[in-house]
């Protein structure tokens, strides 16, 4: 297994931050290699990727949600392996820490060489990166997730 750690601020409320964060179908729009998220309860949400030309099909469940400080998940069907969290540190009023860890079971040889190289911690940087560039340049959310796991 795999582990990674990125971080990144953001130049937004962190109330901002989380919103977006909760808004699962819009992932595709900053995270490379999402094709698809669908929210189908509250807290199960099912997701197609594809990456190199590999699509993969998993379902995850937030197994915990608590505004404005944290998402976490885990994989509990499909192709992929992975779980996480994501968490939310206020700076100041208009600036928010996001910090993703992620533990990530690479499947068969290619993927683990690609992770040996270091290409899961270079896709959550540029994930993060193009997550700061979507929520700045829209500099409010796209909905929100109120509730709590």
């Amino acid at each position: 297994m795999s582990q990674v750690e990125e971080s990144i601020h953001v130049n937004v409320p962190v109330r901002t931050a989380y919103d977006q964060w909760t808004q699962f179908e819009t992932f595709p729009r900053f995270m490379d290699g999402v094709e698809r998220v669908e929210q189908r309860t509250d807290t199960l949400t099912h997701w197609i990727t594809r990456i190199d030309g590999v699509q993969r099909e998993f379902d995850a469940e937030i197994t915990e949600q608590i505004p404005d400080e944290r998402v976490a998940w885990t994989t509990v069907a499909g192709e992929a392996r992975q779980a996480g969290v994501a968490t939310f540190h206020r700076i100041d009023d208009t600036t928010t820490k996001v910090m993703l860890q992620m533990d990530v079971e690479p499947e068969g040889l290619a993927e683990a060489v690609g992770d040996k190289l270091g290409f899961v911690n270079r896709q959550v940087k540029g994930d993060l990166k193009r997550f700061k560039q979507f929520i700045e340049n829209r500099g409010v959310e796209t909905g929100a997730w109120r509730g709590e796991v």
